[in-house]
């Protein structure tokens, strides 16, 4: 199985997509009259500066990790299990599994990032050698309340993210305490509390839009599992002002199978830090569903992990079954699904993945 992986920002370099936009001309067209400017000149030349800048990095990212991924499609013929996104890569991911086209997940992403332009001045600052845990309590400890974390990038990888004077005295602590801390060239306090008003105005800019079925399960960044179908616009205007969860992401993907990641787009980011969360730390251990769950809870996140025709056990039964239908509510209150050669629902409970 194949996980395909799209970086965000921070990824950004000129020349970006150089064999790329010829490949496809109509699409990039399609870019140019949403976007009103020449995404291949930005991406390719840069002359006004401007790929750095928010509101110009994230549409540059999201059209150069599409068409790669159209690429990687047409010389394959072969779709992904899975796709995940770092942080504006999630959009990549959802247009990916065909739970938005691209014209409006560009339309998204130009939105998104003019709002995170003009969120209040902050700074952002990568530690290293120290978990998500160390890092939070030592923020903690040093009286360092208004500083959140903004990505667990992987166990020894965290980035905090607060007001640019608050990002700048904490260094001496981690300092301190012999973690490496490395201020990072952004304009914004992104992940964190200060993006609150970007969150606000995008919720509204997301009730113009709709969001098709997903094909492919979506790993999200908020709750690095599934998306689940009835959340995505919330998933996606939460995403703003919360961590993202790449580490714990990673780790469910590697109970789901034998997995191999490839990384859309530009450079190699994500795939040094699938090679640091393997070597550093263990798959998670993933939950079974649980009596408390609604129905329609075991139901999204079973259509949303699952495929039709995957193989399963079920109690009662000594050899493997499989599915033949989607899951469904039956009855109004039971989740159940159908398998082949049965003549019946089963109760999902009672369903576990082979």
């Amino acid at each position: 199985m194949i996980t395909y992986m799209f970086p965000g920002q921070g990824s950004q370099i000129k020349g970006m997509g150089e064999n790329i936009f010829s490949k496809f001309p109509e699409l990039t067209q399609k870019a140019d009259s949403i976007l009103g400017y020449s995404i291949e000149d930005i991406c390719l030349h840069d002359r006004q500066k401007e790929l750095n800048q928010t509101q110009f990095t994230q549409p540059a990212l999201y059209v150069v990790n599409a068409l790669s991924y159209r690429h990687k499609i047409q010389q394959t013929g072969k779709k992904p299990d899975f796709v995940v996104g770092h942080s504006l890569g999630e959009y990549n991911a959802l247009e990916a599994s065909g739970g938005i086209s691209f014209e409006d997940g560009l339309k998204l992403v130009q939105r998104r990032g003019l709002l995170m332009s003009q969120a209040p001045l902050g700074s952002m600052a990568a530690v290293l050698g120290a978990t998500g845990e160390e890092v939070e309590q030592l923020l903690k400890k040093s009286g360092f309340d208004a500083i959140d974390v903004a990505n667990f990038n992987s166990p020894a990888q965290i980035v905090i993210s607060g007001l640019r004077d608050d990002i700048l005295n904490a260094s001496q602590i981690f300092q301190e305490a012999g973690k490496q801390y490395i201020i990072l060239n952004t304009s914004g306090a992104f992940h964190s509390r200060y993006m609150e008003s970007s969150k606000v105005q995008f919720e509204k800019f997301l009730q113009g839009f709709s969001f098709s079925k997903l094909q492919i399960p979506v790993i999200s960044n908020v709750t690095a599992r599934p998306y689940v179908q009835s959340e995505i616009a919330a998933n996606l205007a939460k995403q703003i002002t919360h961590s993202i969860k790449w580490t714990e992401s990673i780790r469910y993907l590697l109970t789901q199978g034998n997995f191999e990641f490839e990384e859309m787009g530009v450079g190699n980011v994500l795939t040094k830090l699938i090679t640091y969360i393997k070597a550093q730390e263990k798959p998670l251990e993933i939950k079974k569903m649980s009596d408390n769950w609604t129905v329609q809870e075991k139901v999204d996140l079973w259509n949303s992990t699952h495929p039709i025709g995957a193989k399963v056990s079920v109690i009662g039964y000594k050899s493997q079954l499989e599915t033949r239908t989607e899951a469904i509510i039956l009855f109004g209150h039971r989740a159940a699904i159908y398998m082949k050669g049965y003549n019946g629902y089963f109760a999902l409970d009672e369903v576990t993945p082979a």
